[in-house]
């Protein structure tokens, strides 16, 4: 529990973002941190990022499919998944192949969506920081 205090106590010590990042989606900056605090943080970490990313080009992946193009772990590639099925982004459907099980991915509409967001809020962001 210590860990987590100091850690909040860094995070709350920690300076704004420059002026320069602080773009939404339309291109105009914004209130100081409020293009950070837009971000989907659901989307933003990188495994999650990178599952839906690969869903966005695909029709369905199987798990492995997804835990071989990300590089990850069976554990690691089930958690982040499993958030992402919670939230609505990615369905999920279990079934067997012969006598082997096989577990699918998919991209909903609603997680298209969110990409879409992430990426546009992105894009301001990258924008504004190169002026």
């Amino acid at each position: 529990m210590v860990r987590n205090s100091t850690a909040r106590a860094r995070r709350a010590a920690a300076p704004e973002p420059k002026a320069a990042l602080q773009a939404t989606p339309g291109g105009r900056a914004g209130d100081a941190g409020q293009a950070a605090h837009d971000l989907d943080r659901l989307i933003h970490e990188r495994l999650r990022l990178g599952i839906v990313s690969a869903l966005a080009t695909r029709e369905s992946m199987t798990f492995s499919d997804l835990k071989a193009a990300l590089k990850t772990t069976d554990g690691n590639l089930s958690v982040h998944a499993r958030r992402l099925e919670e939230a609505g982004y990615v369905a999920c459907h279990k079934g067997f192949e012969g006598r082997l099980p096989r577990t699918t991915y998919r991209l909903t509409p609603a997680g298209r969506r969110a990409l879409e967001r992430y990426l546009a809020h992105m894009e301001a962001l990258i924008k504004a920081a190169r002026g």
